[in-house]
């Protein structure tokens, strides 16, 4: 069994579903990739959560009170949302690999840093084995890898951070975790007749845009 692990470090329920990736990756191997959810919300025409006056303060507010009741240590950067193409591309320069995830997310969502350009991500760099983290994230290559990473997840159907990836399916979202656990339990979870039937609900109503 494999996984794709689609993110971004502007999410910090990505963040919060590390302690649950720890675990599953004892039983299914899960590739992560870092993908750029701006360019995912402009191709689905939609507007991220922190977009959304009111929206914004509630999720800001879930994300919090998730963190709290899971014991796991949270802080905010000093601004959100924020430019996370350095961050990505750091990843994408350390090949993307869990070590370099669990750095620069803790350096983001765990000690609250600013992760937006080189210099805020100068000693998270350093401590992943680069020095010029300028050069690291301004290679042709690394931004090349990014930019297939989220063309590939888009056409996957990716429509939002964090998603699992197991083949077709897709499970979107922190709070989906325990559906990823049910699903691997059953493999045959949605073949039942009562999700068949929602892959083919009509539409009752068209909103005006």
């Amino acid at each position: 069994m494999q996984a794709l692990w689609y993110f971004d470090f502007i999410s910090p329920f990505a963040y919060l579903q590390l302690p649950y990736l720890r675990g599953l990756r004892e039983r299914v191997a899960v590739t992560p990739v870092p993908i750029v959810f701006g360019a995912v919300l402009s191709h689905h025409g939609q507007l991220g959560p922190a977009e959304v006056a009111g929206k914004r303060e509630f999720t800001y507010r879930h994300v919090q009170w998730q963190a709290d009741v899971a014991g796991v240590e949270l802080r905010f950067p000093p601004a959100h949302p924020f430019n996370s193409l350095a961050a990505l591309r750091l990843c994408v320069a350390c090949g993307s690999s869990w070590m370099a995830v669990e750095a620069i997310f803790a350096h983001v969502w765990r000690d609250g840093r600013d992760a937006a350009n080189a210099d805020a991500l100068a000693a998270v760099a350093r401590g992943l084995g680069i020095d010029d983290v300028n050069a690291a994230i301004g290679d042709a290559g690394v931004k090349q890898t990014l930019r297939e990473n989220t063309e590939r997840a888009i056409a996957r159907g990716v429509f939002g951070v964090p998603t699992l990836a197991f083949g077709d399916e897709l499970f979107w979202g922190n709070d989906a975790s325990a559906m990823v656990d049910a699903w691997l339990r059953k493999p045959a979870l949605f073949d039942d007749a009562r999700y068949a039937a929602l892959r083919d609900l009509p539409n009752g109503v068209e909103r005006r845009r």
